[in-house]
């Protein structure tokens, strides 16, 4: 069986971004906000997006030489927890997908062009998945084919979040019969390239993006060793992100929840004072502890440069499923009223059914871990 490295540490830096991003989640996106943005076109509130940048969040995972501060991409997950725990629109997870795509196989001179572009606010983000469904991000059915000194790209991409507000989207293709990434700047886009998509969770924006005649020139194009590297760079944060996001997610469900609990009042009690509600609220809590805890162990180990795999497919996995179970409960605990669209507890339900699935359900994790940890 493979051995297990259980660190977690937890530094004054980390409290402090953590400090700080609650407060400001807090402030910038109450419920009536979260809810103000669902039916807004791009999504997302751009003076609390061009806020965020100011506070140097967007490059927290970037080199200081590209704009960034310097750290590493488990202090990103302290800024995603509180977004999750207060529902923020952003396109924050689909910008830091992208730099840590471009970090991982991006030339030189196209880190200096985009990463210091990304810090200061302008949106990103990534396509990578297709029709079919796979998770495995190195089979695309998109390809680009080379034509002298061009590319010529075909086929389609999905769930391609945040990308009409994107100025570059980091792509995956099939080229010469290996998985590869194309740099797409969004003005190369043609009319009517990309087509809103109805996803769950209707705080996010996701759309279906086609590729067939799209031109570039070809040093758009990542290949070999470095596309494979920025493949894994982005599968791992998005993991990541996605766990964190899941855990505070699942704390502000519960503090829904155990609000009403001590508001409503039935045969002149709190209903908060069952014991059979009681007892759910407690099992929730220590899902809560036992996802946070898995996100900062993976945390840990990307801030000391270590191999997370393992332990981000756990943190996706209890995470994922921690949401969606306290979601579920948050709808049932509120009786009636739980099953209305006026409940927030279903904007939780929603975004952990969202969470669970992107990036590889909870049966895909664990069936991967059986093969990490028990191989021969």
């Amino acid at each position: 069986m493979r051995p297990l490295d259980t660190r977690i540490h937890f530094s004054d830096e980390q409290a402090m971004l953590l400090e700080s991003a609650t407060s400001f989640c807090r402030e910038r996106s109450p419920s009536a906000a979260v809810r103000s943005l669902l039916h807004a076109e791009s999504g997302f509130d751009a003076g609390v997006w061009a806020q965020i940048a100011e506070l140097g969040w967007l490059g927290i995972a970037v080199p200081e030489a590209l704009g960034g501060s310097g750290l590493s991409l488990g202090h990103a997950a302290v800024i995603a927890e509180p977004m999750g725990r207060h529902l923020l629109a952003s396109p924050f997870t689909s910008s830091q997908l992208c730099s840590q795509g471009l970090l991982a196989g991006a030339s030189a001179a196209q880190q200096a062009l985009w990463l210091p572009r990304l810090c200061q606010g302008t949106v990103a983000s990534v396509a990578l998945f297709e029709d079919e469904g796979s998770w495995d991000l190195t089979r695309p059915q998109a390809s680009a084919q080379t034509q002298g000194a061009s590319i010529r790209l075909h086929g389609h991409k999905t769930l391609v979040t945040d990308a009409a507000a994107a100025e570059l989207l980091l792509v995956s293709v099939w080229h010469d019969g290996a998985p590869a990434l194309v740099l797409l700047p969004c003005t190369d886009l043609p009319a009517h390239a990309l087509q809103r998509e109805v996803v769950i969770d209707e705080t996010q924006r996701c759309y279906r993006l086609a590729l067939d005649g799209i031109t570039l020139p070809a040093e758009a194009l990542i290949t070999g060793e470095a596309a494979l590297a920025a493949l894994q760079a982005m599968r791992e944060a998005a993991w990541l992100l996605a766990s964190a996001s899941a855990a505070g997610g699942l704390a502000g469900v519960l503090d829904v929840t155990v609000d009403y609990l001590n508001t409503r009042s039935a045969f002149g009690r709190k209903i908060g004072s069952y014991q059979a509600l009681k007892h759910g609220c407690a099992e929730l809590l220590c899902t809560l502890e036992r996802a946070r805890s898995h996100v900062a162990h993976a945390a840990s180990l990307l801030i000391d440069g270590l191999d997370a795999e393992v332990a981000l497919r756990m943190a996706k996995a209890e995470a994922g499923d921690g949401l969606v179970q306290g979601g579920d409960r948050g709808v049932q605990f509120h009786g009636g009223f739980g099953f209305t669209y006026d409940c927030d507890a279903q904007l939780y339900l929603r975004r952990g059914l969202w969470l669970q699935a992107w990036f590889g359900d909870a049966a895909h994790q664990r069936s991967r871990l059986a093969e990490l940890l028990f191989a021969a």
